[in-house]
């Protein structure tokens, strides 16, 4: 490891914010070295509560955030959100606006914002922000929240990410049929319909017990171990999670208003709640190694593809033109790639 790398995960772990702010920057650019400086600061990390916000676009996650600090902040913890925004498929660039509802807390020394753009990667999420997540455990973050894009029912690598999934809903962005929706939906651990002041937040509040109701009589009947379960005694409230070793998580569905700031306390019950359960039960302990188990085959499988794709560059330039040419099928080259990494 270069010795400024290691002098950068040292400040970092010192609690420097010039030395976090340009280790993300190294991270988010894939800097020659970047990954040396993440085994360096990973022993210092694993305390963080690492909560991902999706939802919609428009449910009003941004907005929800920034309540959710001002909530933290007042408990006295350490808070370091990442925003991530789309980047344009025509030119690369991205607006980076959702920080823009977070200006408050800029000069708040205990809150680190960082925005990020997807530079195309899929799932909610970019490709370096797992790893900017552990720049900020290693920072001494005691809460770190993830705001993703918000692209739809399929942003599903927030659960590879986060500790604690939060959903946001809001009325008026869908119909029964979507609270029904496999995808997203499923892999909610807390539910929060925002903009409840709305016509329709009591029916948006029905549809996602009536989808909960439905994953668990549905687990029941196939045996199945994913998806949502209800069990007795889930409440929101400031009482710590009671239930067995073995007792499953009933996502618990939060109204609330968070341009008002109602619901915010109840909503942060919740997580706290979950958090209890991921620690001191089976399911949840199985869960978290489920988990960061996902995460190594995540890390291997693009660590694979982009030593593949740099040392069969030449091959694959000319496999595209056999194809092009149509000298051969593209399933026929993707074999030969295949056995030509494999022998190199």
């Amino acid at each position: 490891m270069s010795s400024a790398f290691e002098n950068l995960g040292k400040r970092i772990v010192l609690g420097e914010t010039r030395a976090a702010a340009r280790a993300m920057r190294d991270v988010d650019d894939r800097v020659p070295g970047y990954m040396d400086l993440l085994k360096a600061i990973f022993p210092s990390t694993g305390t963080a509560f690492v909560i991902g916000i999706t939802g919609n676009p428009g449910a009003g996650k941004s907005t929800l955030t920034d309540r959710l600090i001002e909530q933290y902040r007042r408990a006295q913890k350490k808070v370091g959100v990442i925003c991530v925004d789309p980047s344009s498929p025509y030119s690369g660039g991205a607006i980076l606006g959702d920080r823009i509802r977070m200006t408050r807390h800029a000069n708040d020394a205990n809150v680190f914002i960082r925005s990020v753009a997807t530079r195309g990667h899929l799932g909610g999420l970019s490709r370096s922000a797992r790893d900017m997540v552990r720049v900020l455990d290693a920072f001494g973050c005691d809460i770190i929240l993830v705001e993703t894009v918000g692209v739809g029912q399929d942003e599903l690598e927030i659960t590879r990410t986060a500790h604690t999934t939060l959903v946001v809903m809001a009325p008026g962005l869908g119909d029964e049929v979507q609270a029904i929706k496999a995808g997203i939906m499923e892999t909610a651990d807390v539910f929060a319909v925002n903009k409840a002041d709305r016509d329709g937040a009591d029916g948006t509040m029905r549809d996602i017990e009536l989808m909960i109701a439905l994953g668990s009589e549905s687990m029941v009947a196939t045996g199945k171990k994913k998806g949502h379960a209800v069990h007795a005694g889930v409440k929101v409230d400031a009482i710590p999670f009671a239930g067995g070793a073995d007792e499953p998580w009933t996502p618990p569905v939060i109204k609330c208003i968070s341009t008002q700031g109602e619901g915010i306390t109840d909503l942060v019950q919740a997580l706290a709640r979950h958090r209890i359960w991921l620690e001191t039960t089976d399911l949840g302990r199985a869960r978290r190694r489920t988990r960061l188990a996902e995460e190594v085959r995540e890390a291997l499988r693009e660590t694979l593809i982009d030593t593949a794709t740099q040392a069969l560059a030449a091959e694959i330039d000319r496999a595209v033109s056999e194809v092009e040419a149509r000298t051969t099928d593209p399933y026929t080259a993707t074999e030969r790639l295949l056995t030509a990494f494999k022998t190199a």
